[in-house]
């Protein structure tokens, strides 16, 4: 499975981003699927998680009311909606397919990992 990830760029503070990932193929219909991001010098960190039919999230507390994740199975792609963006949220921003239909915060339960986009938020 390979994963492409799309939207990142440069917003102000206060502004809007959508990032989307698509898989190569329908594997990922069947699995959770996750956001996660790295910032310069830090460890990535869990964003955000949607399970596999879509019914069910999980955030971060630092994105929770912020960010909301969606997907949209007949196109194989995820979403992830940043509102209110903060210049602690600069990030490259990666997509992951988890090992499970309902996904966690943990790296290990993902699997398959996309490229990674940059956001950049300005003060």
């Amino acid at each position: 499975v390979q994963l492409q990830a799309s939207g990142g760029g440069l917003v102000q503070t206060g502004g809007s981003l959508r990032l989307s990932c698509t898989a190569s193929r329908r594997t990922s219909s069947n699995n959770g699927m996750g956001w996660f991001r790295q910032a310069p010098g830090k460890e990535r960190e869990f964003v955000a998680a949607i399970s596999w039919r879509g019914a069910s999230a999980l955030y971060s507390e630092s994105v929770k009311g912020r960010f909301t994740v969606s997907r949209d199975n007949s196109k194989d792609t995820v979403y992830l909606q940043m509102n209110s963006l903060k210049p602690e949220d600069t990030a490259v921003y990666y997509c992951a397919v988890s090992r499970f239909p309902y996904a966690g915060d943990s790296r290990s339960t993902y699997n398959y990992w996309g490229q990674g986009t940059l956001v950049t938020v300005s003060s």
